[in-house]
């Protein structure tokens, strides 16, 4: 088990990470919990409810009254209506200042959660229980909200988790898809800041995707705590966690909402995020070396060739990080050197117009 300390400007927690953590939560929550709150509504979408709802409820149960709310699985959940429909349960569920939500799932579970608790009567208290690879990322940080038609978490809010429990033992039933989407998170944090952790999964094969060790998933955690640590409402450093994600967004919007998982999106951002560096000057890492070690995961690059640029570019520029009209983007100055660039449209239409025929993708 492996356990890591968040310092935040509301309060300190602790991120937890073993396997078996679902069936005594308490353990792993402030002491005074049970105390200070009066009844829990536990979120999850009906993949997951099927494997750990009944189990999770059974133990929060034993000292809080607890509701359960499940969702439908998908991104779909993410948006206005999804929010309103928690935000009934909520009062349905008769929660109040002391009560509590619980986020038992994915990414998007996490995010929706995140942001009910976050505005609710103003702000109740919110424990992360990832479910999957990717939500070791999305469940830390305090990063809540729900995607607009024209943009990806355009509406959101910054709220902390009393708590982040992450049962590795519910990755076992992912699958092999969302092993890989989660992965592209972890690659992510390699190439920013940590490069014996890009060396570790550069030594890894296709098939050891699937059996990730605690180990490697807190040293990805890390990366992302130390960040958020230094620059909790990303007002500098925290943006060079958006390596990626800006085309990654755009992708995942044109396309349509769960057409593309996060992971492929960002995956596809970060080579083209290389790529962008390299025609800029910089001495990053090589995209089409890059490019071949991830093909061997079965990543596709066909988002890259099929994109349009025109199209791509509108779907940039409503990125939330953008200022004054032009794009803010990520690139790496070097290994493990994010620097964040400011590119014009004209720039970034030749990039995208020069990549599709440049680089070989499949």
């Amino acid at each position: 088990m492996q356990t890591i300390e968040v310092a935040s400007s509301s309060h300190p927690y602790t991120i937890t990470v073993g396997k078996q953590l679902r069936l005594s939560p308490y353990k792993y929550l402030p002491d005074d919990f049970p105390r200070k709150k009066n009844r829990l509504l536990i979120l999850a979408d009906e993949t997951v409810a099927s494997y750990y709802l009944e189990e999770v409820c059974a133990a929060y149960a034993e000292k809080l009254p607890v509701h359960t709310y499940v969702l439908p699985a998908g991104e779909e959940i993410k948006s206005f209506s999804g929010y309103e429909e928690v935000l009934n349960a909520c009062v349905q569920a008769g929660l109040d200042r002391k009560s509590a939500v619980i986020a038992l799932g994915g990414g998007v579970i996490g995010d929706l959660a995140g942001f009910v608790a976050a505005t609710y009567m103003r702000g109740i208290s919110l424990v992360q229980m990832p479910t999957t690879l990717l939500a070791h990322d999305s469940s830390i940080g305090g990063k809540t909200g729900i995607n607009h038609p024209e943009g990806k978490n355009m509406i959101g809010a910054f709220h902390q988790p009393e708590a982040v429990i992450y049962d590795i033992g519910m990755l076992d039933t992912l699958p092999e898809k969302e092993w890989l989407c989660g992965f592209g998170e972890m690659i992510k944090h390699g190439y920013i800041a940590d490069q014996q952790l890009l060396g570790q999964l550069k030594r890894m094969h296709k098939g050891s995707v699937l059996s990730i060790s605690d180990e490697l998933l807190a040293s990805s955690i890390a990366v992302k705590k130390d960040i958020v640590h230094e620059d909790e409402q990303e007002q500098g450093i925290r943006a060079h966690l958006n390596f990626g994600h800006t085309l990654a967004h755009a992708l995942e919007q044109t396309a349509g909402y769960g057409v593309l998982t996060h992971g492929e999106a960002v995956v596809n951002g970060i080579v083209f995020a290389l790529y962008v560096g390299r025609r800029l000057g910089y001495v990053g890492p090589d995209p089409a070396e890059e490019q071949r070690w991830l093909q061997t995961f079965g990543y596709s690059f066909a988002p890259l060739q099929q994109m349009e640029p025109a199209k791509m570019l509108q779907a940039m520029k409503r990125d939330k990080k953008n200022r004054g009209g032009n794009i803010r983007y990520v690139v790496l100055a070097d290994a493990q050197q994010p620097i964040i660039v400011t590119l014009d449209d004209e720039q970034l239409l030749t990039y995208m117009d020069a990549f599709k025929k440049e680089m070989e993708v499949t």
